[in-house]
């Protein structure tokens, strides 16, 4: 119960800040689109690297169902407790989401209308899902204790370097849908994205198996 509920509460924590701090971006930039992505960049960052920090003990902090599924894949994590995490995760990003609404005085239920979709977005979220489970896999293998500067370092840079502003996320994609703010995806980009973050997530598991082979999990 303990490591379900780490995941879901890290999972509402980082949605909360990819949200809210958009909201306050969009507020305080004057209309200046790269100032405000600068700012909702650099707390999504520095949030990944403290939930992890905090929560990685107890969970292995994944807040992401790809993360998830690639443990499973690789015998690291048991299937049932996969699926746990994995509704832990979605459930926990809606919270995040409304989270920040309230926080924000805006309305609780929203859907995006902001359109994100496009072969050029679907092969950035493909492109960042590969690199992000690297990092993961990569760090962990290696040296562990740097995971979460990683993996805060890996997004930030992403957000900048691929055209969709990397969500990697199947529950990030989902939660965001439930936005009509800066950070927002209109709900009909979401399968799309999803199904990039799995191609993206398939073949860096690939990889991953060849360059750095995985122990069982113990339980």
């Amino acid at each position: 119960a303990q490591r379900v509920f780490a995941e879901w509460l890290g999972t509402a924590f980082l949605l909360a800040a990819v949200v809210g701090s958009g909201i306050m971006a969009q507020r305080l930039a004057g209309g200046n689109g790269a100032l405000a992505l600068l700012c909702n960049t650099l707390p999504t960052g520095a949030i990944l690297a403290v939930l992890i920090l905090m929560f990685a003990p107890l969970s292995g902090a994944h807040f992401n169902p790809i993360v998830s599924l690639a443990c499973a894949a690789r015998g690291q994590l048991p299937w049932p407790t996969a699926a746990l995490y994995m509704a832990a995760q979605v459930t926990g990003g809606i919270a995040g989401v409304w989270m920040a609404h309230l926080m924000f005085e805006l309305p609780l239920w929203q859907l995006s209308s902001t359109a994100r979709a496009g072969p050029g977005q679907w092969l950035a979220e493909a492109v960042a899902t590969f690199g992000l489970i690297l990092t993961v896999f990569g760090c962990s293998a290696r040296t562990p204790a740097a995971v979460p500067y990683a993996v805060g370092l890996y997004i930030t840079a992403a957000y900048w370097f691929t055209a969709s502003t990397s969500f990697a996320n199947p529950a990030v994609t989902l939660a965001r849908s439930l936005s009509d703010t800066f950070a927002g995806i209109a709900p009909a980009g979401v399968p799309a994205f999803v199904l990039a973050q799995l191609l993206g997530a398939g073949a860096s598991i690939g990889l991953a198996h060849w360059l750095w082979p995985a122990a069982p999990a113990s339980r």
